[in-house]
């Protein structure tokens, strides 16, 4: 579940990535009771569902048949550190996820990922930033790694290391390249063992969104970014 905003008094518009579909919209009528099938409360952010619909290729907005949630994870809306991750991430999808048709590898990567972080009990500081990071992989702009050499920079429209600057103004420093190049190693098991200070991170967040942005045009500034830049300390 990515998004959902009230539609009248008794109607949400709930956008969704599915399995089967990619990315659907979807009109939901919610229930006058709470017996109803379809309850409100399973519409938060990255909530995982089990749904049932018809899809009509023609409409914009699907109807819901039922929905049900397929794992709990109450600490992802209970722990401030993880529903804070999950807002950023839920707007992250939204907009990284528009017009993203059937893609089983992606999906399965994204339900993976938020399983690992309601599960988790350790640090997940960098959480956030290994799941933008890979998730480049499935949307087919993952920087290519090979070529690295200390005082390189990095072309972010081209996503590869280079020994002179382009012409563009799209580049990463020797500094801050060396940096991605680093960063770019994280993986979940092991992002606990990378030290960085809240800077640090803020600005090698905001690194992989300006590439987002480079290579998904319509992708936008991102509104839940100040909390996340704010979470965690050095």
């Amino acid at each position: 579940m990515l998004h959902s905003f009230k539609y009248g008094e008794t109607r949400m518009i709930v956008d969704m990535y599915t399995k089967v579909y990619g990315r659907l919209s979807f009109i939901v009528q919610l229930p006058k009771t709470t017996k109803g099938k379809v309850k409100k409360q399973f519409f938060q952010p990255l909530t995982l569902l089990n749904v049932e619909t018809d899809v009509r290729p023609k409409l914009k907005l699907q109807k819901l048949a039922s929905a049900a949630i397929l794992i709990p994870q109450p600490s992802l809306q209970t722990d401030p550190a993880k529903l804070s991750i999950t807002l950023f991430l839920a707007e992250f999808l939204y907009h990284a996820l528009k017009g993203e048709q059937k893609n089983e590898p992606l999906f399965d990567y994204v339900v993976n990922s938020l399983l690992w972080l309601g599960s988790s009990d350790g640090q997940i500081a960098n959480f956030h930033l290994v799941f933008v990071m890979r998730m480049a992989r499935f949307l087919g702009f993952y920087p290519n790694l090979e070529g690295y050499t200390p005082g390189c920079f990095f072309d972010l429209r081209a996503s590869n290391f280079c020994m002179e600057p382009p012409v563009h103004r799209e580049i990463l420093q020797p500094d801050e390249a060396a940096k991605v190049q680093l960063m770019m190693r994280m993986d979940y098991a092991t992002m606990h063992l990378y030290r960085m200070s809240r800077q640090d991170r803020s600005r090698l967040l905001d690194i992989v969104l300006s590439y987002y942005r480079i290579h998904l045009p319509a992708f936008p500034e991102l509104s839940s970014l100040s909390v996340l830049h704010e979470l965690f300390n050095s």
